[in-house]
């Protein structure tokens, strides 16, 4: 009796086939430390979100929020029947946070706030948009492979 092996082995996955995961491994570290981070100086975190260019009765919400978002995209984007979701949960993310950062560099508001906490604090506002870009288009190319294969 003949069988085919439905089993793929990592040499003849297609290049396509491989990005997926390498994909959402490169989205889970960046949303693992995001969050973690967060949590682990919430204090400071909150005043950094106090010292943003938002309504600071939103401060507290968000400060919550956003940690609480990025590990649910993480986890999301650990089991491949999820990791769709993942992908579209870290385009929205960093949609908003892109957003949020060219509105800076556009001067909408009159004050600059500063940079975000963690590893970024010392990038400028126009390296962090280039850096968010780059992981904005990871999302969305995981998002189109998925789209595509499910």
């Amino acid at each position: 009796m003949n069988t085919l092996n439905t089993r793929t082995t990592r040499k003849t996955q297609a290049p396509r086939d491989r990005f997926s995961p390498i994909a959402a491994a490169l989205l889970i570290l960046l949303w693992a430390y995001a969050a973690v981070s967060k949590l682990l100086d919430f204090d400071q975190f909150r005043g950094e979100l106090l010292n943003q260019a938002i309504p600071r009765e939103t401060a507290y919400p968000l400060s919550w929020l956003l940690p609480l978002s990025e590990l649910s995209a993480a986890a999301l984007l650990l089991f491949p029947k999820t990791e769709y979701r993942g992908f579209l949960l870290s385009a929205l993310l960093l949609t908003l946070f892109s957003g949020y950062i060219a509105l800076v560099l556009l001067g909408f508001w009159e004050r600059i706030p500063c940079s975000c906490g963690g590893v970024l604090r010392h990038l400028g506002w126009g390296p962090h948009l280039v850096f968010n870009l780059a992981f904005l288009a990871l999302s969305l190319a995981g998002v189109l492979q998925n789209h595509r294969r499910g």
